[in-house]
């Protein structure tokens, strides 16, 4: 490709609406520009490293033997009243109508169109196991899209279903696509883990995200070095303590007139935070129909885990308590609050940790006031529950007992469920097993975000100068950036020799010949991410050399053309 026919349209200036360095670079790189909140055109450039992508997500689709089809993105109410999901998805749901005022949605996910297209196609055990795959267009009306192509509302994702009749085949299919994932990030040169992760509102039994890492990514990831765990800290087990420490004070009050948070009642007592209780009002169901105030307790030094804390029993549909609902139970107002002597009955969920202390610090259901030295048993009764309901922090041991626990940061850009038969049950997919009767198949869903891996890749791999682009991913492996004041023909002839010769050599290469002077030129190339430059001037001519620099060099080397292509060869093989 000569860029002098391509449209490449860079800017030095950084976006003021961007928040986040691969917002900011696709901008300035000119790869994408804003239509709406959301909604981007890719540009020429844009597309070429969307569908690197989407090529090697595709070859390790079908490696993996599932087969390509395409859906409507459009699609009928009734499918998604057949599974529940009309009102359930909520509002990142695009509902639109049609000229004969007939619902429709614009679809975010396609579990209900498969699952129809299945029972139509489907009628034998001896046509299972199938796997499904489409790479399309997905729409979600995020309440606040941020961050460029990382939370639009328009993507492109890539999304496969397989059919089972048992669950053991399942596993195995699942198993399959797991290890394809894996290629596939290995391939585009991304740094990346697959944790363990809740299955949200697609529902099913099991779930694995894979997260590209970055210090920038949303999401908190939980690791251990000395194994092969992780897990999203939404999942993540906190282990239960060692035994809990008789008591050696006895129970007293400690005026906090505006000391209403754990560090603050810390700092003003002179303790580690550790020894301190935080406690949070909550409105549950003891039974359907029947309120329950709730106190879940988490050290002072946690945090609470609300998907955790939801798989308590009676806190599936929990909210927070009103100040009314506190003073009702507790007979005091938020900053102060503990479960000793409750004016009313109260229900306790107390964390692992929390279990397992011993002269603790926690609110004294008094405005102003702590209680010190409060023990299980003797100053209040035992929890009611004992879980897990904190994330996770570093140090902490991990569930396999492999050694302790790291965080970092990541961002979200494959999934990976179990679905079981929750859809096919729904939709009443069945298909006749062996013994001619009718079985409801075992369902797989497979996700990758296609355009937000290419974000994902730039929040990883940038520089002051602009994007790293792996291999993989780059819109040229190389570029050839014609440095000719003069229009010397020689110049110009060996160029497009140059050019020309690395292409045949499997090299895809561009042509630089726009004639910018060499400090934009080579701004322009660092800021887009092309793996290597080679310059061709009269002066290097001269000498029987090109001026050859890897883009994650500090350093530009002087090579014949032997030298050059020979360094080229090996860094792609690398």
């Amino acid at each position: 490709m000569r860029l002098s026919q391509f449209h490449l349209h860079t800017s030095k200036e950084t976006p003021a609406d961007a928040e986040v360095i691969s917002h900011k670079l696709m901008l300035k790189a000119g790869m994408i520009r804003k239509l709406a909140a959301g909604l981007y055109t890719w540009s020429p450039l844009g597309l070429r490293v969307l569908r690197k992508v989407e090529r090697v997500v595709r070859e390790e689709m079908d490696a993996a033997g599932a087969i390509e089809l395409l859906m409507p993105a459009v699609q009928p109410r009734e499918l998604w009243e057949e599974t529940g999901r009309w009102e359930k998805f909520g509002g990142q749901l695009l509902k639109i109508q049609d000229r004969k005022e007939a619902w429709y949605c614009f679809g975010p996910t396609h579990e209900e169109v498969i699952t129809d297209f299945a029972r139509n196609e489907l009628s034998s055990y001896k046509q299972l196991p199938v796997t499904w795959y489409q790479i399309q267009t997905k729409f979600r009306d995020e309440i606040r899209p941020r961050f460029g192509v990382m939370r639009a509302r328009e993507f492109l994702m890539k999304d496969a279903y397989s059919f089972h009749l048992s669950d053991e085949d399942l596993d195995r299919q699942y198993r399959v696509m797991y290890d394809a994932y894996g290629r596939i990030f290995t391939r585009l040169g991304l740094g990346f883990r697959a944790v363990f992760a809740d299955t949200g509102a697609i529902g099913g039994s099991a779930s694995h995200e894979f997260h590209v890492l970055a210090d920038s990514g949303e999401d908190a990831i939980a690791f251990c070095e000395g194994s092969n765990y992780a897990a999203n800290v939404e999942l993540a087990e906190a282990l239960a303590p060692g035994e809990r420490p008789a008591a050696t004070e006895a129970m007293r009050t400690v005026d906090t007139p505006t000391q209403k948070t754990c560090e603050d009642v810390a700092a003003l007592m002179g303790v580690d935070l550790a020894r301190t209780v935080k406690s949070i009002a909550l409105m549950g169901q003891h039974e359907p129909g029947a309120p329950q105030f709730v106190l879940a307790l988490v050290r002072g030094d946690h945090a609470v885990n609300e998907i955790k804390l939801s798989k308590v029993p009676g806190l599936a549909d929990y909210r927070l308590a009103t100040e009314t609902e506190i003073a009702g139970h507790l007979g005091s107002q938020p900053g102060f609050l503990g479960p000793v002597n409750p004016k009313r009955p109260i229900r306790v969920v107390a964390d692992r940790s929390v279990a397992a202390m011993g002269d603790f610090v926690i609110g004294a259901n008094v405005p102003g006031q702590h209680l010190a030295g409060v023990n299980w048993g003797r100053d209040l009764p035992e929890p009611d529950v004992v879980a897990d309901i904190r994330n996770v922090v570093a140090g902490d041991a991990s569930p396999d007992g492999g050694g302790t626990l790291g965080i970092a940061r990541g961002i979200e850009v494959g999934h990976v469920f179990q679905l079981g038969r929750k859809y096919a049950e729904a939709m009443k997919c069945t298909v006749l097993d062996e013994t001619g009767k009718a079985a409801v198949p075992a369902m797989g869903c497979y996700g990758i975000g296609v355009s937000r891996i290419v974000a994902a890749a730039i929040e990883q791999n940038h520089d002051d100068a602009g994007i790293r682009w792996p291999s993989a991913m780059a819109p040229w492996q190389a570029v050839v950036c014609v440095i000719n004041p003069k229009n010397d023909p020689a110049v110009t002839e060996a160029a497009e020799a140059l050019y020309r010769d690395l292409n045949a050599a499997g090299v895809e290469t561009a042509l630089d010949d726009r004639g910018l002077r060499p400090g934009a030129m080579f701004a322009d190339i660092e800021l887009i991410g092309i793996p290597h430059r080679v310059v061709v001037s009269g002066r290097g001519l001269e000498a029987g050399t090109f001026e050859y620099r890897r883009r994650d060099a500090a350093e530009s080397e002087n090579l014949d053309r032997t030298a050059l292509f020979g360094r080229i060869d090996a860094r792609l093989a690398g």
